[in-house]
């Protein structure tokens, strides 16, 4: 009997916890939800971006969209379009927020997040696999929060047996229209 009594007052208990733990993974993040336009600079020159994060599926991930116009130079005339799609999960078994990164040129980045500060305003994501690049290639992505309204964030590569180079730099506002 106490048995019984035990697990009625306990397992609710319990059931609630794990449900205000799950609705509470996405803290770090939460400024992202919204939409962004963006200038973006690197190795594809000087560009403009926009950007949307939004919740989906119950709040189990976070999708976000992309798309990045870049002006004609010397070393591309044309310009460039770049367009990814990102979703953000939470893989429970290991604990990690998991970064899913699909681009327009056919190469998915996988990333985990590596380091946070203390304050969230500097999260760190490490590529923990790419499919369709360079065997050996490895991706960071780190989001800089300035304030509510404003991050930086840079996209760096390494080749095998080299330093992590700025391939993108880009500073982000919150679209108000």
């Amino acid at each position: 009997m106490v048995k019984y009594l035990i697990m009625i007052i306990f397992v609710p208990l319990i059931v609630l916890s794990q449900e205000a733990e799950e609705e509470n993974i996405w803290q770090p993040l939460d400024f992202l939800i919204g939409s962004w336009i963006g200038d973006e600079t690197g190795k594809a020159g000087i560009g403009k971006g926009e950007r949307t994060y939004e919740y989906v599926m119950n709040k189990k991930y976070i999708k976000m969209q992309n798309i990045s116009r870049f002006e004609p130079q010397e070393k591309n005339p044309n310009g460039e379009t770049h367009e990814d799609l990102t979703i953000f999960s939470r893989d429970k078994s290991r604990n990690l927020i998991v970064v899913r990164q699909f681009n327009i040129e056919g190469y998915v980045n996988t990333f985990v997040l590596d380091s946070i500060k203390s304050d969230y305003r500097t999260l760190v994501f490490v590529s923990e696999s790419t499919e369709n690049s360079p065997e050996g290639l490895k991706a960071r992505l780190t989001y800089k929060i300035n304030n509510k309204d404003e991050f930086t964030e840079l996209f760096e590569l390494a080749f095998p047996g080299k330093e992590f180079e700025i391939w993108l730099r880009n500073f982000w506002r919150r679209n108000r229209n």
